[in-house]
Formats: C-alpha cells, sequence, structure tokens
C-alpha cells in the first residue's frame, strides 16, 4: 500500500537467519527471522510464542557470532506471512542486546535495507 505509514525509528533489514528461542518452561523453538532493527524481529516458526512474554533467543547471522539478545513478543499472527506457509509470524522488541549487537544490526541495515 503506497501511503503506508512506517511507525519504526530504525530501518528494518530483510534477512533470513537461524534463530533459537529459549520459553520460561525450557522449550525450544526454532526458527527464521524475515525482517530486523536495532529495536525488533520478525521471526517465523512453526509454534506460536506467548503474547507479553520476555523470551531469551540466539540469533545467528552468517558470518558473524551468534547474537544472544532477550525479546519481548508484542504481537502474533496464526495466519502464514509469507508465501511460504509458515504458520506463525511474531514481533518482539528487543529488551536486551549487547552494544555491539545492535551497532551491528544498524550495520547490516545500511547494507540490507528492506
Amino acid at each position: 500500500m503506497e501511503n503506508e505509514i512506517e511507525r519504526r525509528k530504525h530501518p528494518r533489514s530483510k534477512v533470513r537467519w537461524p534463530i533459537t528461542v529459549f520459553t520460561a518452561d525450557r522449550t525450544i523453538i526454532e526458527g527464521e527471522t524475515r525482517n530486523i532493527t536495532v529495536d525488533g524481529i520478525l521471526i517465523c516458526c512453526d509454534e506460536p510464542l506467548p503474547l507479553n512474554e520476555i523470551l531469551s533467543m540466539s540469533i545467528m547471522p552468517p558470518n558473524h557470532q551468534a547474537m544472544n539478545v532477550a525479546g519481548k513478543v508484542i504481537w502474533s499472527d496464526i495466519y502464514a506471512i509469507d508465501e511460504e506457509n509458515t504458520p506463525f509470524g511474531m514481533g518482539l522488541c528487543f529488551v536486551k542486546i549487547s552494544d555491539g549487537d545492535r551497532h551491528f544490526l544498524k550495520d547490516v541495515a545500511s547494507v540490507h535495507p528492506k
């Protein structure tokens, strides 16, 4: 839609990186990023993540060390958000991320804008 208003403060990077999510009950959920900013992430996986839950995650960008972050689930969509029929898409805002990882994501955004 041409008149969509972008509410993000920072640009998104369209990237597909493996991600592992660790829930409070120690469940491990594998997924993949769809886009990422210095403030948050859109991920897709086969299981829903609970809204408003703060979860630990390990994001694995290529040619870079794993980023261990924590994020709060701010929205969830039970319908496929892309053409690949991935059942769950979730948006998370980072609540814990190192300065180094934030800087890395800022650099990624300049190379891989959405």
